[in-house]
């Protein structure tokens, strides 16, 4: 175990993996809030395995492989100074591969890659000046993707009510509490109810803490509860944040999002869906692989077995909702209905007014 101060002034979880001088720490998200421990990576394998192992989750993976690169690349000039580069893309190719369906990590490692191939181009190459243009573009893309969440709050915030009801599902990290922040300064009055989000229950653990933790009224209800709060008026709005969002408009999300992304349409509630921009890799729903993961898991909650010895178990860790049941997409250029992503790569980026 590992301790830590936490920075004053913002939730936990906005800053729970960090680069520090004997490796990456990561807040065990696992245990939170009940327990808060840090797992101490030395090694960029053990960073991946911490990815692996659900030890991070949401943007957290992003963050995980920023530094876990800057970390192949400070450990690489100290041992093998001839090897940077090559460790790096064996670094890599292994964040990458770590969670499929999510391209976090792959946005994250081309932070990283691009800014040292910038460095060579300068004649910046020695092992010394390869590892600080790691670190460099590590904490440019840190910057990046903190600025295009406030961004993005910002344009979700606009589209709910001044005062209203909203359901999320499983853990939006920065996406849902920069959009919270939002809602805040605008004066909005909010409340929220959260999904469990089985069998890692990130809405319970994760979610609903820090939406208290933010100060909003924040009520937790079991995963199968949506389509009776929204037939029975209790919900505004359904906002979700996204793994990837395609091209074409389909939204990848923790699976679950697909049946209240149904229901909300069935009874009328707008479904605002997260995500700093459309995937360009990714024009339709058959170009995200979908991760499954062991299906052990779902036999278990918190440790504990919930179901026999005879019963198997099965886990799809994402599922896809079409775009006629998605309302709204919003991005950190602004929002966008789920046919009109294409607009996105023109779109002037959204500024908050002051």
């Amino acid at each position: 175990m590992v301790l830590i101060t936490e920075p004053a002034g913002s939730p936990v979880l906005a800053d729970s993996v960090r680069l520090c001088d004997d490796g990456v720490h990561l807040l065990d998200r696992r245990v939170f809030p009940f327990e808060r421990t840090w797992v101490h990576a030395r090694t960029v394998d053990e960073v991946a395995r911490a990815i692996e192992d659900m030890v991070t989750q949401s943007c957290g993976p992003y963050f995980a492989a920023l530094w876990g690169m800057a970390l192949a690349a400070r450990q690489a000039a100290a041992d093998e100074p001839r090897q940077v580069r090559a460790r790096l893309a064996e670094a890599a190719e292994r964040l990458i591969a770590t969670r499929p369906t999510n391209d976090h990590q792959r946005i994250a490692v081309s932070w990283v890659l691009d800014a040292v191939e910038a460095a060579r181009e300068r004649g910046e190459d020695s092992p010394e000046q390869l590892a600080a243009a790691a670190l460099a573009g590590a904490r440019a893309g840190d910057a990046d993707y903190r600025g295009r969440s406030r961004s993005m709050g910002v344009a979700a915030a606009a589209l709910l009510p001044d005062e209203g009801r909203v359901l999320t599902h499983c853990w939006g990290d920065l996406y849902l509490t920069e959009t919270v922040a939002a809602a805040l300064r605008a004066g909005k009055r909010l409340s929220f109810f959260c999904t469990e989000t089985r069998p890692y229950l990130q809405g319970a653990r994760l979610t609903a803490e820090t939406l208290a933790e933010m100060g909003v009224p924040t009520t937790l209800v079991t995963d199968g509860m949506g389509a009776s709060l929204f037939s029975g008026g209790e919900v505004d709005a359904l906002l979700t944040a996204s793994d990837r969002v395609t091209l074409d408009g389909h939204v990848i999300n923790k699976v679950g999002t697909l049946q209240l992304a149904v229901a909300a349409h069935a009874f009328g509630v707008p479904f605002h869906a997260l995500c700093h921009g459309p995937d360009p890799k990714a024009p339709t729903a058959a170009d995200v692989p979908i991760e499954y993961r062991d299906g052990d898991d779902v036999l278990h909650t918190l440790g504990r077995r919930t179901a026999s010895e005879r019963v198997r178990g099965h886990y799809p860790a994402f599922d896809v909702t079409p775009p006629r049941f998605v309302t709204t997409v919003v991005t950190d250029r602004g929002p966008f209905a789920p046919d009109d992503l294409a607009g996105y790569a023109t779109a002037q980026q959204w500024e908050e007014s002051s």
